[in-house]
């Protein structure tokens, strides 16, 4: 599992390593218990101050939690963390010497205020890519807080506790007694949110962070553009964001980003954070804007309880999956409704599921999932399907793709634990009409992430933000760029230039006052 030149790298981060962590794993009658040893007193071999040890617990399943300086720090891995989940492990015993990129203390703070007793388990799969975030993120938490535990399960070694529990969909969170906390992909900072929501949280005074000449709302590729290019014009520049990259993250391929031949959504997504960092930007990651007053000095509040004072403001919060808005939709999300094929296919392996949407997304994921499923029906609401002619040819020639087009989802059903259908009216005949299956993948394109501006500035029908040719809306000082915005072509490479226009509007802006 750990090849001599992964051996080689973790000696070198494993150096870092200042505290003792132990590695203590129950005993098991699973045919994989030597697997998970091994893998163990490997890891061990890369430091002086990484420890292996049995924990006297006896388990199903190979299981094993993390002790920093002897004591029990909340982590537990049921399964073996290799895939996807593999850095999740690293991270967890570079964290627990408080090593590597840790929250800062602003995050540190809200998650120590969290009321606990917190026990929390994360079902993953290994194949999964937005897994980890949300393993790590919890993994964290454990960290900084004295009264919460956080246990990573894979779910190939859980099936029945998986089919009990009616998850359909990774990573999903859930407590100790099986109630659903979060499903999909979730960052720290959200994660934090629904915590503090379902368990509560002690009061924190408010705490002001300055004044900037330029605060950037949004992460992406807009967003960062933006940030840079104030910072280089000598402003004063803080970005928010709930992770640097942005939906940009979620992006497979990305072969039209002129001058780079081919990158993938996460590579490009630090190489974003790292030509921030490369200037004096104050970055508030894992946070979200709450509300905007709108004056000479705009202020801004945070999610976090923090606020800011600003001269300009640039939005660049892009968009996020958009919902059908049908009944049984958000009940049944990560139990049959899903919105990554790519993570949550898997979970489907043999059954029959719908796609809704007809566009590139929609087929593609269609294509995808039929070499993992059953069955997929795949709805339009329109006469003919919107994708490109060679993404339509490949799916009619899978014969295990049935198309309907003229089709309006109207309802997801369900039995109370997971989806069982999904209700359509045929446009043509008017006719309700049922599918019997397990699961439903809303590829519907994306909305516009404008809610908590919308009272401001203007918006068309659909949220987005209007914009002028210089990138300014309806309020002066408040600037906006990207997907987030009425500017047609949602790409990449469009959204950096209208984040570096932004920022120059603003910079001119800015001097003529």
């Amino acid at each position: 599992m750990i090849d001599t030149n992964m051996l080689n790298q973790l000696k070198e981060v494993f150096t870092r390593l200042e505290g003792k962590v132990e590695l203590s794993y129950d005993q098991s009658e699973h045919s994989k218990q030597k697997e998970l040893v091994d893998m163990l007193n490997t890891l061990s071999e890369t430091s002086a101050n990484i420890s292996v040890s049995q924990s006297g617990e006896i388990s199903r399943s190979p299981r094993f939690s993390l002790k920093t300086n002897g004591k029990h720090n909340g982590i537990v891995f049921s399964g073996i963390p290799g895939g996807h989940e593999f850095s999740s492990l690293i991270l967890a015993i570079l964290n627990s010497d408080k090593k590597g990129k840790l929250p800062d203390e602003s995050l540190i703070g809200r998650i120590q205020r969290l009321k606990g007793p917190i026990r929390l388990k994360t079902f993953i799969s290994l194949s999964c890519e937005n897994c980890p975030e949300v393993v790590q993120a919890l993994n964290l938490m454990s960290i900084f807080h004295s009264d919460f535990e956080h246990e990573m399960i894979d779910g190939a070694f859980f099936s029945d506790e998986v089919e009990s529990l009616g998850i359909q969909s990774v990573p999903s969170v859930v407590e100790s007694n099986g109630q659903l906390i979060s499903a999909g992909k979730t960052g720290l900072g959200e994660l934090l949110s629904k915590l503090e929501e379902k368990f509560g949280s002690e009061q924190a005074e408010s705490q002001e962070l300055g004044q900037y000449d330029v605060v950037v709302i949004g992460g992406g590729p807009a967003g960062a553009s933006a940030a840079i290019y104030s910072a280089r014009k000598g402003l004063r520049t803080a970005i928010i964001a709930e992770k640097i990259g942005g939906q940009v993250q979620d992006t497979k391929g990305i072969e039209n980003l002129i001058s780079v031949t081919y990158t993938e959504g996460p590579q490009l997504s630090a190489q974003l954070a790292q030509h921030i960092a490369e200037y004096e930007i104050n970055v508030l990651e894992h946070r979200r804007v709450k509300n905007i007053v709108n004056d000479k000095l705009k202020l801004v509040e945070l999610d976090s309880g923090e606020t800011l004072k600003a001269k300009s403001i640039i939005v660049t919060t892009g968009a996020k999956w958009r919902e059908l808005g049908v009944p049984g939709e958000r009940e049944y999300v990560g139990r049959g409704v899903a919105y990554c094929p790519h993570c949550d296919g898997p979970m489907y392996k043999g059954k029959k599921v719908a796609v809704v949407g007809g566009g590139n997304s929609g087929v593609e994921a269609a294509i995808d999932l039929a070499g993992i499923v059953n069955e997929v029906t795949l709805l339009e609401f329109s006469s003919e399907l919107k994708a490109d002619k060679v993404l339509v040819e490949k799916a009619r020639s899978l014969a295990n793709i049935n198309i309907i087009t003229d089709a309006r989802s109207t309802m997801i059903a369900g039995n109370d634990e997971r989806v069982v259908g999904l209700e359509y009216e045929d446009l043509t005949s008017k006719e309700l009409k049922t599918l019997d299956l397990d699961g439903v993948f809303v590829q519907i394109g994306l909305a516009p992430n404008s809610s908590f501006i919308r009272e401001l500035v203007k918006t068309n029908k659909i949220g987005e933000i209007e914009t002028d040719e210089k990138c300014k809306t309806s309020v002066e000082g408040i600037y906006a760029a990207g997907d987030v915005t009425t500017t047609p072509f949602k790409q990449i490479i469009i959204a950096m230039g209208e984040g570096a226009k932004a920022a120059l509007a603003a910079f001119e802006d800015l001097t003529m006052r």
